[in-house]
């Protein structure tokens, strides 16, 4: 495995690189989840490139940057032992200089659901991954579904600024009680673990409910409200794939979604329809 920092000796080493390149973006502490992903890159692909670049434009004020889990010397063996080729691994001085141009997220879908409390965010998000992609310029570039939303808008930040690359998404890995696995798991106290299972388990009755031909939207989120309590909730919406409310399920074109408080820790997940 290579281990490379600068953007631009990566570039130079890939540009006349005529295989497949699969990519998958990480902010490092990788779990399962991660090893997930590049799998399924190194078997849809003949070359695997592997980022660990902790994102400072992401994180807003107050936000957890600092205390962010970091394992950089298991992060880099996770890689190896997965087969990776490149590992991209470079610091906040090689991704930004002092006067930065930045994407903007969308102005409606970028600003709803984790956008709306966090102004800002996925200006950061679709900006470095932006920087990535035309960096490693990969065939195909992986991202979990467990942040759909995050998907969504490099979905469509791809789409609309007509790059090459192919985005797959990839289904959330959980542990055995049903969480879904995140490195923001690590800050979890046991007995915050146990509260956190309501989110996994609000889903599970959302998925029940439609499986009975229970549509309305409304009567869901209520049934999910009802058993987060008492965690904080930051918002429990069902949306179609366009990231639009819709009143009632439709199947094939539905995400249900789910932000909480765990003590201090924000928690994400959803389910697909």
């Amino acid at each position: 495995m290579k281990i490379i920092s600068s953007p631009l000796e990566l570039k130079e080493y890939l540009k006349d690189c005529n295989k497949t390149v699969g990519f998958v973006p990480t902010m490092g502490a990788l779990h399962e989840g991660h090893i997930s992903l590049i799998k399924k890159a190194k078997r849809e692909n003949e070359l695997l490139v592997v980022s660990i670049f902790l994102n400072p434009t992401q994180f807003l004020k107050g936000e957890d940057l600092d205390k962010y889990p970091k394992k950089d010397e298991a992060d880099k063996k996770i890689c190896q032992l997965g087969g990776v080729d490149v590992l991209f691994f470079p610091q906040i001085s090689d991704m930004y200089g002092r006067d930065e141009v930045s994407l903007l997220a969308p102005k409606v879908r970028g600003f709803v659901l984790e956008g709306a409390s966090r102004a800002g965010h996925f200006n950061g998000v679709l900006t470095i991954v932006m920087k990535l992609l035309n960096i490693v310029n990969p065939t195909r570039a992986y991202f979990g579904k467990k942040d759909a939303q995050q998907l969504n808008l490099i979905a469509l930040m791809t789409k609309q600024l007509f790059m090459s690359v192919t985005i797959v998404p990839v289904d959330t890995l959980r542990d055995a009680d049903g969480l879904a696995l995140s490195s923001r798991n690590a800050y979890l106290s046991p007995s915050e673990k146990k509260e956190a299972l309501k989110i996994p388990a609000s889903l599970y009755i959302a998925s029940k409910m439609v499986s009975k031909n229970i549509m309305s939207s409304k009567e869901i989120t209520n049934a999910m409200r009802e058993h987060l309590a008492p965690l904080e909730i930051s918002y429990v919406e069902i949306v179609n794939r366009e990231f639009e409310s819709i009143k009632n399920v439709e199947l094939k074109n539905t995400i249900i979604l789910v932000e909480a408080k765990v003590g201090e820790t924000r928690l994400l997940d959803n389910i697909w329809l």
